[in-house]
């Protein structure tokens, strides 16, 4: 059961990570707050530090703490070790073009390429969907889960998803992009000491000993058999990692909010690092040291190994690591996903003059009470992060096919691009739910270069158009 002084520690460093936030965006100057690209780019004051603290800790919440961890093996730090690569396109590939293009959204580059805004909004709209159906519920789910059982509460787990739900939206609603990169980094701060210090009282409680774990737990070298066979490095992995680093709003979005192209550059490059020389260990070792503890356990590895091995007094202290993960997951998320409405559909099809925040926050509402209605659902799941990485590769190659097609060819008609987009959604659908000969990253490449492909072929068959490479990407 929870103690006064689990859940005393636990509200004073929640307390403290909103006021050092409040404290630290007081005053700040977001530009015109009717423009969209000042509202949802922080008018553009987010130095390398808040870019880089915003990058990492957007991408880290329970999903790989606990979901990765509970696969037990070293196998799954390819994950963040390819991620660095997708992070290093994202720095010298697309940081630069969206830079160029003055962009707010991603997807704005898109409507530049191919002259039309419906390949604009149906990019949007696929985002979107992935977002509100998928992340956010996902996400309220795992974090509610999590402390629920670290604090043995009773307290039915849809409070505790709606309490996330408030004070994410709080966050997102009234502080705008930079409230949030604000309290991403420090939360960054907590849950990265923290997880180091779990990652070395785990090893310090088998004596640095990994000696009769299995060898397949301790490779980095998959089989056919295994999560990651070592020949998705070769195909789809690559591919995922520039589609979710380089192209994703929720990611993009603290790049483009940079005071200049440099700092943004220099902000990506150190949560790169960060990437490769604590994401790895954290979300790797403290599930293989709870199989030599515990045996195979699965998903209740994290938390038996934290049970383990920290502290009591810290628990409180590491539940608000965790409560702060699942915030700044949420309130990135669904800040992306209003700029997304606002900008790509509001202002392209119903009003193009209207005011930003007020509309930003009542999407953002609607958005919010549709993820809590849905966490029903994904708590009937067994495998919650098995689950969110199939559906999402309904959405990331094609979507990626649309950005490759338009940055590396010229003048290729929209509606081919449109057309290739549904194909690779129904493609990916077939080879994952219904025939199944391939690993689903193999799936993910197929779908894409069939996608680009259809594009390709589309535009000149069908559209009648001229197959050319662009003589440069932007």
């Amino acid at each position: 059961m929870t103690t006064p002084l689990q859940l005393g520690i636990f509200i004073a460093i929640t307390g403290l990570i909103g006021l050092l936030t409040w404290l630290k965006c007081r005053g700040a100057d977001d530009g015109d707050r009717r423009s969209g690209h000042d509202y949802f780019l922080a008018g553009g004051g987010l130095n390398w530090v808040f870019v880089a603290g915003s990058l990492t800790l957007t991408n880290l919440s329970t999903d790989q703490l606990v979901g990765m961890n509970g696969n037990q093996m070293l196998l799954l730090a390819w994950w963040e070790l390819a991620a660095v690569a997708g992070l290093m396109v994202l720095a010298f590939v697309f940081v630069p073009i969206y830079y160029r293009n003055n962009c707010t959204t991603t997807t704005e580059l898109l409507e530049r390429k191919y002259q039309s805004k419906h390949i604009r909004a149906l990019i949007s709209l696929l985002f979107l969907l992935g977002n509100v159906l998928i992340f956010l519920p996902a996400i309220l789910y795992g974090g509610s889960l999590f402390l629920k059982s670290l604090f043995a509460s009773d307290v039915p787990i849809l409070y505790f998803a709606v309490a996330f739900a408030v004070v994410g939206a709080a966050y997102a609603i009234l502080g705008g992009l930079r409230a949030v990169a604000v309290s991403d980094t420090y939360s960054g701060v907590l849950i990265l000491s923290l997880a180091l210090l779990i990652v070395y009282l785990a090893l310090d409680a088998i004596q640095f000993d990994f000696s009769g774990i299995p060898a397949e737990r301790l490779t980095l070298i998959g089989s056919n058999t295994s999560p990651i066979p070592w020949h998705t490095l070769l195909t789809g992995m690559i591919f995922i990692q520039i589609f979710y680093w380089s192209t994703n709003q929720t990611i993009t979005q603290r790049a483009m909010a940079a005071t200049s192209l440099k700092e943004a550059q220099r902000g990506v490059v150190a949560a790169a690092g960060i990437r490769l020389l604590i994401v790895p260990i954290i979300v790797t070792l403290p599930g293989i040291v709870a199989y030599k503890l515990f045996g195979d356990v699965d998903d209740a590895a994290f938390g038996m190994i934290v049970g383990e091995v920290l502290p009591a007094w810290l628990s409180g202290a590491f539940a608000a690591a965790i409560a702060a993960a699942v915030l700044t997951t949420f309130n990135s998320i669904l800040n992306s996903s209003a700029a997304l409405y606002v900008c790509d559909l509001h202002e392209a099809y119903i009003d193009a003059d209207h005011d930003v925040p007020r509309l930003s926050a009542r999407v953002s509402i609607v958005m919010t009470v549709l993820a809590i209605g849905l966490v029903p659902v994904y708590a009937q799941e067994e495998s919650i992060i098995n689950t969110v990485q199939q559906l999402y590769g309904l959405l990331s190659m094609p979507i990626l096919s649309a950005f490759v097609v338009g940055l590396l060819f010229k003048g290729v008609d929209a509606r081919a691009a449109i057309f290739a987009v549904v194909l690779g959604v129904g493609l990916y659908a077939i080879l994952s739910f219904v025939w199944t000969p391939v690993h689903y990253i193999h799936a993910m490449f197929i779908t894409l270069v069939a996608s680009v492909g259809a594009a390709l072929v589309l535009h000149k068959l069908v559209f009648g158009g001229r197959i050319a490479l662009a003589t440069r990407a932007a």
